[in-house]
């Protein structure tokens, strides 16, 4: 379970993808873990009902960038398991005394309050709920996650609901964001037919319907939850293929 106080994700992930912008076999059903041919990735978007979602991926990433950025540990990149082991949980001034015990306080503290500047420049994102407004703004009140999801797309004030795309659709063009560099999590059969309906991958996440239902509805791979490996791997080889873009560009 997410903790309000630790300022993770009650959410799932639908990414926007119309199916003349990829290839249709990374949405209907396939076994594939790759996510690389979002990249560079702009935008998550998340339901609200029903999947659990920890933040720590993305706070492991912007970790990982930061620290590499300063030269620490000699300039080679933190692995997950020190981002599990010495950062994840703990507050930034613990994370001081940690990573960062020859700065001076202040310096240090700058050092973090960037990485949470970081952390939420870098990649846009909404909650996309078929839940009643009022429902989906007292769950992420509880969840102390207002601040975090700028911006809420309530199915009810679309002309259709999941299983269609509307609320996808809506989110993305709200976002601003490419179809083609954002993709999806959703554990109902419902979302990933509005995200598979809107062009998107989908990640399914098996918290309550079987894998072989997610993937039949179309979702591109299914998880366990937020710690299953395949999607570490899968944002991991995504990152790789932006930076290599990026790097050729």
């Amino acid at each position: 379970m997410i903790k309000a106080a630790e300022s993770h994700t009650l959410v799932k992930l639908c990414f926007v993808v119309y199916f003349g912008g990829i290839n249709k076999s990374f949405i209907l059903g396939s076994s594939s873990s790759s996510l690389s041919f979002l990249a560079p990735l702009e935008a998550i978007l998340f339901d609200i009902d029903g999947t659990l979602c920890d933040s720590d991926p993305i706070h492991y990433h912007a970790f990982r960038e930061m620290l590499q950025e300063i030269g620490f540990n000699g300039g080679a990149p933190i692995t997950e398991e020190f981002f599990i082991q010495r950062i994840s949980g703990k507050h930034n001034e613990q994370l001081c005394e940690v990573l960062l015990p020859d700065w001076d306080f202040p310096r240090a503290m700058k050092f973090m309050y960037d990485k949470e500047a970081f952390f939420h420049r870098g990649l846009k994102r909404a909650a996309v709920t078929n839940a009643p407004k009022p429902n989906a703004e007292l769950l992420l009140s509880m969840l102390c996650l207002e601040d975090y999801f700028k911006t809420l797309v309530l199915a009810e004030e679309c002309n259709r609901v999941k299983p269609f795309p509307d609320p996808y659709l809506k989110a993305l063009v709200t976002l601003g964001v490419s179809n083609k560099h954002t993709f999806v999590f959703e554990d109902s059969i419902s979302g990933i037919k509005a995200g598979v309906g809107a062009g998107m991958p989908v990640v399914g996440l098996a918290t309550r319907n079987p894998e072989e239902l997610l993937l039949e509805a179309g979702a591109i791979f299914v998880i366990k939850d937020f710690d299953d490996p395949k999607l570490w791997s899968a944002l991991e080889e995504l990152e790789n293929k932006a930076e290599i873009s990026s790097g050729t560009s």
